[in-house]
């Protein structure tokens, strides 16, 4: 039995988010699996690195119960981040490059070492340098931001681009810190970094794991966002954007006009 076209669904999801042109959801029709899915995300981030882009981490999704009902799917998943979708915080988007991008506030980590898979949370400071409050822009390049889990693994769980605040050292606790996201100066989502898996230092351990099983391992100085605390927002022209964590601090992004 023939399976499905990884190369042509990749071409099509890079297409869609280069034009920022919505499309419809593959999966069904072509009949991805998760499996065949990150083979899919495979060849679409290849197609950005063979352009000249370099990978710069990791990131996870749907690592709260909010954002699973959002988009309507139930398992963590994990993407990849490359230079390109790296902005400077405080910078600005301009989001006609994007299809409905959407932001929401996360935590990052930095790499300070390759950390072992299952390596307990007692240990974790050791391989991690630094954590920053984040924010993740997404986008999904399927038409009305719905998808099936093996859809949006394929679109490399719709990243776009992304924001890292200030680095500080782990603090003792991570596990039920406060979380605002701000549009404009006014409260658009309240959450708690339990809302993480109950704890991000654990979305790190699920993004070990799951990344590995697909021959991926986490490199030394790599950008690690754990995952939303929070349901995403949509993010409309001329806005300002501000994600707090307490005890980290704040990041934040402007959308242009």
């Amino acid at each position: 039995m023939i399976g499905p076209d990884t190369a042509g669904i990749a071409e099509k999801l890079g297409a869609a988010a280069d034009t920022a042109t919505a499309i419809p959801q593959l999966a069904a029709e072509t009949g991805l699996d998760v499996d065949a899915a990150y083979a899919v995300q495979t060849a679409l981030v290849k197609r950005r690195l063979d352009r000249g882009e370099r990978l710069v981490g990791l990131k996870m999704g749907l690592t709260s119960k909010a954002k699973m009902a959002q988009v309507g799917v139930d398992e963590v998943i994990w993407g990849r981040l490359t230079d390109v979708m790296r902005v400077p915080d405080g910078g600005a988007v301009d989001v006609g490059d994007f299809i409905h991008p959407r932001v929401e506030p996360e935590v990052a980590f930095l790499l300070d070492r390759l950390p072992d898979p299952g390596e307990p949370v007692g240990s974790f400071t050791r391989a991690v340098r630094a954590v920053a409050p984040a924010i993740e822009l997404i986008d999904s390049r399927y038409a009305n931001f719905t998808f099936s889990l093996p859809d949006v693994i394929a679109d490399n769980t719709s990243a776009a681009a992304f924001v890292v605040g200030p680095w500080s050292p782990v603090p003792d606790g991570l596990d039920n810190l406060g979380v605002l996201l701000e549009i404009d100066g006014r409260v658009a989502q309240v959450g708690s970094t339990a809302a993480i898996l109950g704890d991000p230092r654990r979305a790190l351990d699920e993004g070990l794991r799951l990344a590995g099983r697909h021959g991926v391992r986490l490199r030394k100085g790599w950008v690690f966002l754990a995952g939303a605390a929070t349901a995403a927002v949509p993010l409309r022209p001329g806005a300002h954007v501000r994600a707090t964590v307490e005890k980290l601090g704040s990041a934040s992004l402007k959308a242009l006009s």
